[in-house]
């Protein structure tokens, strides 16, 4: 009967990271959504780490890409072979066949997308497909009650999307989706870079320069990390020093757009629920949430204590796991 139990898999189809848990095992995989492919045999060369590396990097037959943007999926090809691929290597790993795939998806899914993730799963060999929206599962993962009568509010801030969401009574009150969030940031670091040091960075030295060094506001003792680029007037290699006061300016426009969706979602929310809140806190999830002072800002600018949640990258994919243990419930 072990085995029966152990056919239940949930995964966390982010836009930076795809993790994967079994019921019962916990978390079994976390890889960069990332896909290498043949462009003339249409063979899957890398998926996961391998793929995230060629980035950039690819010969002209090759073509190494992201295939989720925003939190939804860019390239429907690209990302149904990375889940199937993902799913085949779990499953062959851990012996299961044909398992109940529960997945945690963006509030702002469209129709279409909902069937695009639901059709690769099916195609990558699952029995059954339920769709879980994410901040739902970071709620769960985030060990929230989520059945009772009060109030929680959930800021799940991944690599495509920023989701904010008011759940109660197991199900999302009021929810506000904005597709700012990691990605943006490296985007707006990057722009930064080139506009005031001169200097052209990749994606993935954006992405280290936010986690090393970037700030909501302002520390007490700045940070400072050393960067390679192109400078771009010589079109030559140039080493410069990048700091977090740099960095907070860089990333504060987009910082902001998440405080006022945040906002804006508590305006919108029932009076009832409100107190609950102000009672409880904010919970923030997702990698966005490990962004320093983030946590302070929002508390300034709402008058509500905010919690980073324990684990933030792993809620999501957590939640997902628990919901399999009530599958009825989530039919």
């Amino acid at each position: 009967m072990a085995f029966l139990n152990s056919k239940d898999i949930g995964i966390d189809l982010g836009t930076g990271n795809i993790l994967v848990a079994i019921k019962g095992k916990g978390i079994v995989l976390n890889e960069p959504s990332a896909i290498a492919i043949d462009n003339q045999t249409g063979e899957v060369i890398a998926v996961g780490y391998e793929a995230k590396e060629m980035i950039g990097k690819t010969p002209s037959n090759i073509s190494a890409i992201r295939p989720l943007k925003d939190g939804v999926i860019a390239e429907l090809t690209g990302a149904g072979l990375m889940l199937k691929e993902i799913l085949k290597k779990v499953c062959r790993r851990y012996g299961i066949a044909r398992p109940r795939v529960v997945v945690g998806v963006p509030s702002g899914i469209t129709e279409v997308e909902e069937r695009a993730v639901e059709e690769s799963i099916l195609q990558a060999g699952a029995k059954e497909v339920y769709l879980i929206e994410e901040p739902m599962a970071a709620a769960i993962g985030s060990d929230i009650d989520i059945a009772e009568p009060s109030g929680n509010i959930v800021i799940d801030i991944g690599g495509g999307t920023t989701e904010v969401a008011v759940i109660s009574l197991g199900g999302i009150v009021i929810s506000n989706s904005l597709r700012i969030a990691g990605d943006e940031l490296d985007e707006d670091i990057i722009n930064y870079v080139k506009r005031e040091m001169d200097l052209v960075i990749g994606e993935t030295t954006a992405e280290q320069l936010k986690k090393e060094v970037g700030c909501a506001l302002p520390l007490m003792s700045q940070l400072e990390m050393r960067i390679k680029g192109r400078d771009l007037n010589t079109g030559l290699p140039r080493v410069a020093n990048f700091t977090s006061t740099q960095a907070e300016i860089a990333m504060r426009e987009s910082i902001w757009k998440i405080v006022d969706i945040v906002k804006i979602t508590l305006e919108k929310t029932p009076p009832e629920l409100s107190s609950d809140i102000m009672e409880k806190g904010i919970v923030l999830t997702g990698g966005g949430a490990l962004i320093r002072n983030l946590d302070k800002l929002l508390s300034m600018e709402t008058g509500m204590p905010v919690y980073v949640s324990e684990a933030p990258l792993e809620c999501v994919v957590k939640g997902a796991e628990k919901t399999l243990e009530n599958i009825e419930k989530l039919k």
